[in-house]
């Protein structure tokens, strides 16, 4: 091969060397659209903006573990998304599909959706960790990666959440006004090795050893009703009588535990699955002074509205807030903020009135979990 003249390989060196490693969207000033529901995490984030590309677009949601109620809404709540009247024009084509708990298999499967040439692939990450080549390479194809609920250690990417360690902290607070400045303190933890756990569980540990002298017994129970049922039953067994309770998953069976033992009850923290708030209006009067927050699965369209959004061309966070859901002992109420007829695993909060999202229990619970075909 003959080589390039001294001049012009000086210059392709030069263009090459300026290039960007990877294109991605550009970073711009805010507010960004809608900032009514895509809030910024802070005053320092960031804003994205990607080139407008013309709809309609082919969309893959990427799911992890898929072991529990509260993903298996989720994704039934993203297919029932998908299918709103206003939303369907925008989706030519949308994947659904559960990798289980290892790393490598979500990552190929993002891999995989970049390289077929979908649009927007939403996440929610198996580690916090570990997805730098998968975000370079969405960047250099122009996908709109969207991580969700267990967010990446990065701000490299678009993200939606809740708070995190905003919720540990809530739970804390709501348990030492409760409790008083000392006790024993049953924390149910959730699924191992990912930021949600992670994040809720270090704050909530931090205020309460800020706050007073606590002995704090952690348990895992996956954020699952059978599992959270079956390690409180056996912390019970071996610790004895608790002062309070706070259970990140799963917390009817946290509840249902203690009534089998005959435990009293205590001030609680727990998720906003159905089931509790149907036994937090059965047992307060009986004790059960309870706080129900919700780390709702419909987070997944609120990241799905994200990324429609983004391939439109509007300008969006880099960390996007949505704020905290959350009712007290003597606010819950039977079809307002739970539903006497419907089942225990159904997670109450779908609704996201700044965003324009409504996702109805009909439309959810008539959708399948199963891996999209």
């Amino acid at each position: 091969m003959r080589a390039l003249p001294l001049v012009a390989a000086l210059a392709l060196s030069t263009a090459l060397s300026s290039a960007p490693a990877f294109a991605g969207p550009d970073v711009v000033e805010g507010p960004g659209y809608m900032p009514e529901c895509f809030a910024p995490w802070s005053a320092d984030t960031k804003y994205f903006k990607w080139d407008a590309k013309e709809a309609p677009y082919r969309v893959a949601v990427v799911n992890g573990f898929v072991g529990n109620i509260w993903r298996i809404q989720m994704i039934k709540t993203a297919k029932a998304f998908a299918e709103q009247e206003e939303i369907a024009p925008l989706i030519d084509e949308l994947k659904v599909i559960s990798t289980g708990t290892d790393a490598a298999a979500q990552l190929g499967a993002i891999e995989d959706f970049i390289n077929q040439g979908y649009d927007a692939i939403i996440t929610i990450a198996v580690s916090p960790t570990g997805f730098d080549r998968v975000v370079r390479m969405a960047d250099r194809s122009d996908v709109v990666l969207v991580p969700f609920d267990n967010i990446l250690d990065t701000d490299k990417v678009m993200m939606v959440n809740e708070d995190q360690a905003g919720i540990g902290k809530l739970a804390a607070d709501w348990l030492i006004e409760k409790v008083g400045t000392s006790g024993k303190i049953l924390e149910v933890r959730g699924l191992p090795g990912n930021s949600v756990d992670r994040d809720r569980h270090e704050a909530f540990q931090e205020a309460m050893k800020a706050a007073g002298d606590y002995e704090i017994i952690e348990v895992v129970g996956n954020w699952a009703p059978g599992d959270s049922q079956k390690v409180t039953a056996d912390a019970i067994a071996v610790h004895g009588q608790f002062d309070g309770v706070f259970s990140q998953g799963g917390t009817n069976g946290t509840v249902q535990a203690m009534i089998d033992a005959g435990h009293p009850f205590v001030p609680m923290a727990g998720e906003a699955e159905n089931g509790f708030r149907k036994q937090i209006a059965e047992h307060r009067d009986n004790g059960l002074e309870a706080l129900s927050y919700g780390q709702s699965p419909g987070l997944v369209a609120i990241a799905m509205k994200a990324a429609l959004e983004a391939l439109q061309g509007n300008a969006l966070p880099q960390l996007i807030s949505v704020p905290i859901p959350r009712v007290t002992f003597d606010e819950v109420e039977d079809g307002v903020n739970f539903w006497a007829d419907l089942p225990d695993d159904f997670f109450t909060p779908n609704e996201f009135p700044p965003c324009n999202v409504t996702i109805t229990a009909r439309e959810i619970m008539a959708e399948s979990e199963e891996n999209s075909q």
